[in-house]
């Protein structure tokens, strides 16, 4: 039973997104890519152009001010539409099932020889200093320095229980070739340090940029564990959702594994014991979490640490007349949201189809719940026993999704991408009394979430210091055997054509008035 209800199979991408330039080529092609030759700064300047577009196409800076052989993207996955097109995905439902599937079914990788790999055409032994050969941004005027944090982890082999984990880690190189890397409390790389952090081993890696769109996809799965879990093979998996293997190389001067056909790479040893402050301010008080630095997921500004560091042995590129392209990600926006919620809500989605088939329909984290703050879970009850699946489903979602602080289940007759259609049914459908759930309450969360480091009180904001005040679940479904009783109207859209009564320009008119639930009531008659 279980098979013949999971019958679809991966789109893939044809090609065009096996690497980040040939990706480009076919947004240009599409029209689906603007580009400047205009010099830009990446103090400021970059993320605050993001923000001006946030949501818009994928732009591309060719004149970087101070980096004359670099070029900066951003915006890459601003517009979930040029997402679903460019892997083949006809709608965004239909992206979550896809995904799903490709979690089951992961493509081995290909390695190549260093000779043939694009990230190696040009190599630079023991760099003095980092911040020479990659592009550092700074976000907003409260950070005191800038940061490099769109750099992914290669990390394979014996260091991930024989598997492959892709992710980001913020760095802010202060020390020349040393720099902090800040690594999230519970995440795969806190799993794999925590594996060596009381022998003298440092951690083997790579960091790459300009990676494969499929591979930074897969970098922003934080804490799906229970469905993705240490040992599994993300790399595979990146493989599967673009329908190629991800190609591999080995590192030049570390025991590790690069993303072939990467922009640029930092190899080197992450050291989890050598800890330092991620900014002078931090060091010079001599306190964590307090002191403003680099946004968070949340939708607030994060807290400088003392964070492990990342000690950079060799950088690799591609040739340096072609100019490098660094993806520039500025958190807190349309960009960063749909890169860490697209597998995120494919593998919520996978967990409750593992929990009990068939009734799940969709999972869906508008932007509004931050990322790993929250979902929304759509179901369809099918008889009696399906009664009482939602809340389980919820109760799973919030357990193993670290720092999830809501969870709300609803029916097939809502439109889980409409906020307004889900008010209405906490609204309408909720009982206070009985339909909000606290399952964990004293749980393991973030320290993301400003009222979870508050609980620390006078000492320091730290992960060890802050306690979890629990994640909410809402059952905002209607309750098996009700459902004339919760019967929607439906307006018959279907059976009139407004352009067989009015103009185009008198219908256009009409609907640029229109905002909000209206559309998606207008859409499905209700």
């Amino acid at each position: 039973m279980q098979e013949a209800l999971r019958k679809e199979k991966p789109a893939t991408s044809e090609g065009h997104a096996f690497d980040l330039r040939a990706a480009l080529d076919w947004l240009r092609g599409q029209g689906d890519l603007i580009e400047t030759e205009k010099p830009v700064d990446p103090d400021l300047e970059i993320t605050g152009l993001q923000k001006h577009m946030d949501g818009g196409c994928p732009v591309l800076f060719n004149n970087v001010k101070g980096k004359p052989h670099h070029r900066v993207v951003t915006n890459l996955f601003g517009d979930i539409k040029v997402i679903n097109k460019m892997f083949g995905w006809k709608d965004d439902a239909e992206r979550v099932k896809k995904l799903a599937y490709a979690l089951r079914h992961p493509l081995k990788v290909a390695e190549i020889e260093q000779s043939a790999a694009p990230c190696q055409e040009h190599v630079i032994e023991r760099p003095n200093d980092v911040n020479e050969h990659v592009v550092a941004i700074r976000h907003t005027t409260y950070e005191p320095e800038l940061t490099v944090g769109s750099a992914i982890r290669c990390v394979t082999g014996q260091e991930f229980d024989g598997g492959s984990d892709l992710g980001y880690n913020r760095m802010n190189f202060r020390w020349g070739n040393v720099g902090t890397f800040q690594i999230s409390p519970g995440s795969h790389m806190w799993q794999v340090v925590n594996k060596y952090y009381k022998s003298k081993e440092p951690v083997p890696i790579t960091m790459c940029f300009g990676v494969p769109p499929a591979c930074t996809l897969l970098a922003g799965a934080g804490f799906d564990y229970a469905v993705l879990p240490m040992g599994c093979d993300e790399i595979g998996i990146a493989g599967a959702v673009q329908g190629a293997p991800i190609r591999l190389v080995k590192a030049r001067t570390v025991k590790a594994m690069a993303l072939a056909d990467s922009e640029l790479v930092l190899e080197g040893y992450v050291d989890p014991r050598d800890r330092r402050f991620e900014t002078k301010e931090s060091e010079e008080a001599g306190v964590q979490g307090r002191f403003h630095f680099h946004p968070e997921w949340a939708g607030y500004m994060g807290k400088a640490y003392k964070a492990p560091t990342f000690h950079v042995t060799g950088i690799t590129m591609r040739d340096p007349k072609t100019k490098p392209i660094i993806f520039a990600l500025g958190v807190h926006t349309l960009d960063d949201h749909n890169i860490d919620t697209t597998v995120r809500e494919a593998a919520i989605y996978e967990l409750c189809e593992r929990l009990q088939p068939g009734i799940v329909q969709n999972v869906v984290i508008p932007y509004c719940m931050t990322d790993w703050g929250g979902c929304i879970i759509q179901v369809k009850k099918r008889h009696q026993i399906d009664e009482g699946w939602q809340r389980n489903f919820l109760a799973a979602a919030l357990s193993c999704s670290q720092g999830m602080r809501l969870a709300i289940a609803v029916s097939e007759d809502v439109d889980p991408y409409s906020m307004d259609d889900v008010m209405w049914c906490l609204t309408t459908r909720v009982n206070p009394q009985t339909d909000i759930l606290n399952p964990i309450p004293g749980g393991r969360g973030q320290t993301f979430m400003p009222a979870e480091r508050m609980t620390a009180g006078a000492k320091q904001w730290t992960a060890s210091n802050t306690q979890f005040e629990g994640g909410m679940g809402i059952d905002a479904t209607v309750p098996f055997g009700y459902e004339s009783d919760f019967l929607r109207p439906v307006y018959p859209v279907d059976r009139v054509k407004p352009e067989d009564f009015f103009t185009k320009k008198d219908i256009e008119n009409a609907r640029s008035r229109m905002l909000g639930w209206v559309h998606s009531l207008s859409r499905t008659g209700r």
